[in-house]
C-alpha cells in the first residue's frame, strides 16, 4: 500500500503569520494535534504541533521556570532567549518547528511508518513533487488497517480446511519452526504442539492460529525450551 491510498486529503493549515491563538482554536475544533504550515505560495515551511505548545507563560509552564539561576549562566543568553520566544510568541512562525519530516505521497506505506518510529513524530505531511497534497497521521493508519480487513468469510470453514490454511500460513513465515510444531484441529479448536527455544515465536504462533477464520479456540501445547542446555522453561499447562 502507498502513503496516498492512507492519507487524509483534507489538510487544516496555517501560515507563518496566523496568530497563534487561531491555529490553536483550529486545533482544538479540529480534533487534531499538528498543523503544516506554508507559504504563500503553498509550500511547507513548518509544522505546528502540542509540543510546541506545552511551555507558556499564561500558565506557569514555560521553560527555566523554576530552574536555578547558575544553571541559566552555564546555558547562556541564547537558550534562555529561545526560551522566552516559545514561551511568550504570538505568532505560528514564531514557534513551530521548521525541520519537517515528509514523504512522498508515492512512497511505500511502510517508509512512511519507519519514518515516524525513527523520527518519534505522530504524523507526516504528504508532498507530491515538493507541494503538500495530504498529511499522515497514527489515525490514518488505523483507519486503513480497518479497510484492509477481509469481509468475505471462507467457504470451507471445516477441520481440514483450516488446518490447510494453517499450514500455508505456516509455511509463508521464515520464523515458524516447522519442523518441531504441528497444529490438530478439531471442531474448530486448534492445538499446537511441540518444541520451540523462542517464547516470542510461542505468542505469534497463538496470534496466528487464533486469527485463522473459524477458529473457535487455540490450545498451548507448546514446550519452550533453553536452546544451548535444552532445559525446559516452559511447558503446556505452566
Amino acid at each position: 500500500m502507498k502513503v496516498r491510498h492512507a492519507m487524509s486529503t483534507n489538510v487544516i493549515t496555517a501560515t507563518p503569520d496566523t496568530p497563534l491563538i487561531d491555529a490553536m482554536r483550529s486545533m482544538l475544533r479540529e480534533h487534531i494535534s499538528g498543523l503544516p504550515v506554508v507559504d504563500a505560495h503553498g509550500a511547507l515551511v513548518g509544522i505546528l504541533t502540542e509540543a510546541d505548545l506545552m511551555h507558556r507563560a499564561e500558565i506557569e509552564t514555560e521553560a527555566g521556570h523554576v530552574r536555578p539561576a547558575w544553571l541559566d549562566f552555564i546555558l547562556g543568553p541564547g537558550r534562555q532567549a529561545r526560551e522566552f520566544t516559545a514561551s511568550h510568541a504570538r505568532h505560528v512562525g514564531e514557534v513551530m518547528t521548521r525541520d519537517v519530516i515528509t514523504v512522498d505521497a508515492g512512497a511505500p506505506l511502510i517508509e512512511a511508518v519507519g519514518l515516524m518510529e525513527k523520527h518519534r513524530v505522530k504524523r507526516l505531511p504528504v508532498l507530491r513533487n515538493h507541494a503538500l497534497v495530504g498529511i499522515l497521521s497514527r489515525a490514518d493508519l488505523l483507519r486503513a488497517f480497518v479497510r484492509e480487513l477481509p469481509d468475505a468469510v471462507p467457504e470451507d470453514l471445516s477441520d481440514a480446511a483450516i488446518a490447510t490454511r494453517l499450514r500455508a500460513e505456516f509455511d509463508a513465515r521464515q520464523w515458524t519452526p516447522r519442523g518441531t510444531v504441528h497444529a490438530d484441529v478439531h471442531d474448530g479448536v486448534v492445538t499446537l504442539h511441540g518444541v520451540i527455544v523462542n517464547d516470542d515465536v510461542r505468542e505469534a504462533l497463538l496470534v496466528m492460529a487464533g486469527n485463522m477464520t473459524g477458529v473457535m479456540r487455540v490450545e498451548d501445547q507448546i514446550t519452550t525450551i533453553e536452546p544451548m542446555t535444552g532445559m525446559v522453561v516452559h511447558e503446556p499447562g505452566a
